[in-house]
């Protein structure tokens, strides 16, 4: 399979005023771009041609970097835009919500601790939500790593490389996290990744 990088599934301006049209023009038209077309090239020959991209994403990790960081950062964005939507944080659908309570005692609790887990990513890299064990758990993973390669499927993530915020935040990266978790989390498609992470 080739990557390939679909249009946002909203209005560049559609998330403002917690992400700007600005951002995400750079954001999904150079950045997501340009893993898309890297990933590409390093993709041929690599003897991972056809395979689905969760598998891409897992086989090379540990053996090719470049395609590793490409193909995973590729794999992140697809999610990442899906994970917000306009008018998105609020009410969080019943399932979710019962196993969030489960794992963490208090969505607030898990609210906590995944915008922790960003302000404490050092460097570039991504703060989650994902299930592993049946449970709901916090984790940060540095650069275009995620919760696949480390038993865990991703449910929710936050891309905390400073060109996803720094247009918006300038330093102030845990405003933006607050931003995300209470204005954007499209709580639909993460109740969606967790229906069929534990079906």
């Amino acid at each position: 399979m080739s990557l390939t990088l679909p249009p946002l599934p909203y209005a560049y301006d559609a998330l403002q005023p917690f992400m700007s049209k600005e951002t995400l023009e750079f954001h999904h038209d150079k950045h997501h771009q340009a893993y898309v077309t890297n990933g590409n090239n390093l993709l041929k020959d690599s003897g991972l041609e056809g395979k689905s991209l969760e598998d891409i994403v897992k086989e090379s990790f540990g053996k090719n970097p470049g395609l590793f960081n490409n193909a995973g950062q590729h794999y992140n964005h697809l999610h990442f835009w899906q994970w917000m939507k306009p008018n998105g944080g609020g009410a969080i659908p019943g399932t979710v919500e019962k196993a969030i309570i489960d794992s963490f005692g208090s969505v607030d609790k898990a609210k906590e601790e995944f915008i922790q887990a960003g302000v404490t990513q050092f460097g570039s890299g991504w703060s989650w939500l994902a299930v592993k064990d049946g449970k709901i758990v916090v984790m940060k993973t540095p650069n275009g790593e995620n919760p696949l390669v480390h038993g865990a499927t991703p449910i929710l993530g936050c891309d905390v490389w400073e060109h996803s915020y720094y247009i918006d935040y300038r330093n102030r990266r845990p405003d933006y996290l607050k931003a995300f978790v209470d204005s954007l989390v499209n709580w639909e498609y993460v109740e969606e990744l967790y229906t069929k992470a534990v079906g």
